[in-house]
């Protein structure tokens, strides 16, 4: 899953705490009281199988559901807590009529929870950026703290584990440095993004999400040639994967910056 789109602005000046006081051992939001029945194994490739289906209508939910009760039958479970980040982050973009401010605050809080589990963990460490994108850009109070965490997140995400989600840590962060507003208000730094997206690209030339990520950060740093090729490219790994559910949307996406590019004043 390509996940957290942060989509932001310099105009994002407000500024609140991204993260909240919460003592350790705490429940995440939304855990059942009593989790369901059946072993942690068998749990959580349900819940990933609900996932896998998450375009269908209910899916999502149901996976996000299974994912919680995995992580309140053990204690030391870091994998439902990652799903169910996974699975508010894909009701947040794509269910309507969800409270999407409330959601993104409670992903937060899976992550801050799964960091409070395993502090070293990339996965957990992945994951609340991840929550922390998409919270700054459903409450933008949050942005200027929560863009700043993220970046550091993430690169502890990728030290530890490079290759998790296909890329994922230095994908996510090529997009953060490309889009976020540069120092003094956040972290945004064009050529920064262009060497995280070529190290994701390194890792797994042949995911879509990787090549449109490097298409966008080349852009942003004044390189339309070479950012129109890896869109290009991102296109048609969309198209070879369209049993994906989120082939079409990489594929939009990929067009979206084919256009930036030929709008560009030198496109090349």
């Amino acid at each position: 899953m390509r996940l957290a789109a942060v989509a932001l602005s310099a105009g994002v000046l407000a500024c609140a705490p991204a993260l909240r006081s919460r003592a350790p051992g705490t429940p995440p939001k939304g855990a059942p009281v009593s989790p369901a029945p059946g072993d942690l194994a068998a749990l959580l490739a349900e819940a990933r199988a609900h996932l896998e289906r998450r375009a269908q209508p209910g899916e999502a939910r149901q996976a996000e559901d299974l994912f919680l009760s995995a992580a309140g039958r053990d204690p030391r479970d870091v994998e439902g807590l990652y799903g169910a980040i996974q699975a508010r982050i894909w009701r947040i973009d794509h269910e309507p009529g969800v409270d999407r401010r409330a959601m993104s605050a409670s992903a937060v809080d899976a992550g801050q929870a799964c960091l409070d589990r395993a502090p070293d963990s990339a996965l957990c460490h992945y994951a609340l950026a991840l929550a922390l994108g998409v919270q700054a850009r459903e409450r933008r109070a949050t942005a200027v703290d929560g863009l700043k965490k993220m970046v550091e997140h993430l690169r502890r995400a990728a030290q530890q584990d490079p290759r998790l989600d296909e890329g994922g840590p230095d994908r996510v962060l090529a997009l953060v440095l490309a889009r976020a507003p540069a120092w003094p208000v956040g972290p945004g730094d064009a050529q920064g993004a262009v060497e995280a997206a070529r190290q994701a690209v390194r890792l797994a030339p042949d995911y879509s999400p990787n090549q449109l990520a490097l298409a966008e950060a080349l852009l942003v740093a004044g390189q339309p040639a070479d950012g129109r090729r890896a869109a290009e490219l991102a296109v048609r790994l969309a198209r070879a994967n369209a049993g994906d559910p989120e082939a079409e949307a990489w594929a939009e996406e990929g067009r979206a910056l084919l256009h930036r590019a030929d709008a560009s004043p030198n496109p090349g």
